[in-house]
């Protein structure tokens, strides 16, 4: 099963998202802010984080450069902002910071459900493509 990290720090907000990943099958893992974020993220490697930016104890930028900096499984895990910063700047700012994709509150939650279906058959195909790469070089190599 397909496991989802929601970071919000708005409790309504935060199962209201969940509810609605967890409805189309995806299993979903909860936390409240960027420090928990980060814990449940190390602690389960899931498939991909849906995240706020404005969060107390660590924000969502800070969440996101210190993931980019880690080891390969943890620092390309597919990262959403989804957030109430919604100026062209914001969202430019988010994605020059690494973020996959970016969505503004309010939530529209029928385009929150195709982006992460995108996002995740786009990581499935460069997976896919990596692993018969490396079957093939495999293959090649000189005896």
């Amino acid at each position: 099963m397909t496991t989802l990290l929601c970071i919000e720090d708005e409790p309504v907000m935060r199962e209201a998202i969940a509810e609605t990943l967890e409805d189309e099958g995806y299993d979903v893992l909860r936390a409240c802010d960027g420090q928990e974020g980060l814990e449940t993220l190390l602690d389960h490697k899931p498939d991909l984080v849906v995240c706020d930016i404005t969060m107390p104890n660590k924000d969502g930028y800070q969440l996101l450069k210190e993931v980019r900096c880690m080891d390969q499984i943890i620092g390309e895990t597919p990262f959403i902002f989804l957030t109430a910063l919604a100026d062209k700047q914001d969202v430019l700012d988010g994605l020059n910071q690494g973020a996959d994709d970016y969505i503004a509150k309010p939530v529209d939650f029928d385009l929150l459900k195709a982006k992460i279906a995108s996002r995740l058959r786009q990581i499935a195909r460069f997976r896919q493509q990596r692993d018969s790469e490396q079957q093939t070089s495999w293959y090649l190599e000189p005896a």
